[in-house]
């Protein structure tokens, strides 16, 4: 057995020589790179004679000889491409090498400061096959989490990632909980969580935090192909100053790498689907010769012209004519069905709430204040801002009277908001609203209200009158408005 000392040594020598190792197969040998540039430097000054041989030959010289002269530097460029490659092969597969020790780092260094503190008799670090399972995982989501990126960020993607791990390790961060490494991962970059290998291929699921992305390649590969936006004024969203055609086009290209021939067949296509009449004939037509209606299906093809997985639609309707506004909404509900996308409706307006939403969430001063099934939202409200909210539909006005409105402004998200948000503006207001923030409160399994009449200590108290039973008032309104255009 050594003594203490002698092994706290050999343990500190082993360490360095690990960790030397590890950072060595992150670089090429100095020789091999000085061979690469020696070589490379070479070619080039050889390519650039060539180059001028072939300037100094006039009409004059035969033919032939400009033929061999071209062909020549057509050689020396592939020479040159070749020697590039085999060296992007080499630096390649060092850095293969260096994700196949990182299950094994993980663990020696996760034990490292255990073993400092008690120095164990032998020097093989018991690592358990659970750990080692557990860190071939992540050893591959680190490769799945930069493998996106060129060679460079790659490598400088995974360094980061793995000082993150190191860095939690010192921290003493427990590696198993799984929100614990989501967080070492939001240091760097998102995860993409491992699923499964195919072959020589990994599989992985990204969830995505949007305000957390930091590279611009990232936000180019999500809008546009798995994110897009309706806006609410079709003019504004299309560039007046360049063809129908030619604007859902450029996005083809962009997201989906084709021809401009294989790009046009797409655009007409979906120019088609989303109800342009004669779409060959129009695709060069400009902004200002389509109206309202038609721009905006314009640019609804432009949001689906590369089968987004999410469709934002803000306010879409808004700047048309209402009559418009039902055939829009049709249209977008159909195209759901035809391509399977899901859509985030923004609006104000309650009666395309209910017409096109399955889940709603209710929004004040930038937060989601009421949370559940569209059917819930509308019979059940909780929260006193949604009971505000219903109150104020035309359908539940009385003849004579004023439309309700709510009383005061919304608060200034420049200012430190104390307790809720909405107290100042709220009728059944509490001394805690003023104080202290509410959590969310679980309604059912669907539904959650963020306000304090939902706690089981608060005074119980009704909704409005004129929201009480409102499926039956909004049966009722729909019943007279149908009587009354029958009478007309």
């Amino acid at each position: 057995k050594l003594s203490i000392k002698e092994n706290a040594r050999e343990f500190i020598l082993k360490e360095k020589k690990i960790d030397e190792e590890y950072k060595a197969k992150f670089d090429l040998n100095p020789v091999e790179i000085e061979k690469y540039e020696t070589k490379k430097k070479a070619l080039n000054a050889e390519l650039i004679d060539l180059q001028n041989e072939l300037q100094i030959l006039d009409k004059r010289t035969e033919a032939e000889e400009i033929k061999l002269t071209k062909q020549k530097i057509v050689e020396k460029k592939k020479e040159i491409a070749e020697v590039e490659i085999a060296h992007k092969a080499n630096i390649d597969a060092r850095g293969k090498k260096v994700l196949q020790d990182i299950a094994y780092l993980a663990g020696y260094r996760a034990l490292k400061d255990q073993v400092k503190l008690q120095i164990m008799d032998s020097m093989e670090l018991p690592v358990s096959e659970e750990t080692k399972v557990r860190n071939e995982k992540y050893a591959k989501e680190i490769l799945l989490s930069s493998s996106r990126y060129t060679r460079l960020d790659l490598y400088k993607y995974t360094l980061k990632l793995l000082k993150s791990f190191k860095k939690a390790i010192e921290e003493g961060d427990d590696l198993n909980d799984d929100e614990v490494v989501n967080k070492i991962f939001d240091r760097v970059n998102f995860r993409v969580k491992y699923i499964e290998t195919h072959e020589d291929t990994l599989v992985g699921k990204a969830i995505i935090d949007l305000a957390k992305i930091k590279n611009p390649m990232d936000w180019q590969r999500i809008r546009g192909s798995r994110v897009a936006t309706i806006f609410q004024d079709p003019m504004t969203s299309l560039n007046p100053i360049l063809t129908i055609g030619n604007q859902i086009s450029s996005v083809i290209i962009k997201h989906q790498h084709c021809s401009k021939e294989e790009a046009k067949v797409k655009a007409i296509e979906i120019m088609h689907e989303v109800g342009i009449t004669n779409p060959e004939k129009r695709y060069d037509d400009y902004p200002f010769q389509y109206s309202g209606g038609m721009r905006q299906r314009i640019v609804i093809a432009i949001a689906l012209s590369c089968a987004p997985k999410i469709l934002i639609c803000d306010e879409p309707t808004t700047a048309l004519d209402v009559t418009i506004q039902a055939q829009i909404l049709r249209l977008i509900k159909k195209l759901q069905k035809i391509y399977g996308f899901t859509i985030i409706f923004i609006t104000h307006d309650f009666g395309v709430v209910a017409n096109i939403a399955e889940r709603v969430a209710v929004l004040y001063a930038g937060q989601v204040i009421e949370y559940g099934m569209v059917e819930e939202i509308f019979y059940d409200p909780k929260h006193p801002y949604t009971w505000a909210l219903l109150s104020s539909l035309p359908q539940l006005s009385v003849i004579g009277e004023d439309l309700y409105s709510i009383k005061g402004t919304p608060p200034s998200l420049y200012n430190k908001i104390e307790g809720d948000a909405f107290a100042p503006r709220n009728p059944y207001c509490m001394k805690v609203d003023l104080v202290k923030e509410p959590p969310y409160f679980k309604i059912s399994e669907t539904h959650f209200a963020k306000t304090w009449l939902c706690d089981p200590r608060a005074p119980k108290v009704e909704k409005p009158k004129n929201i009480q039973n409102l499926h039956d008032k909004l049966d009722k309104s729909l019943y007279n408005s149908k009587n009354l255009d029958l009478k007309k």
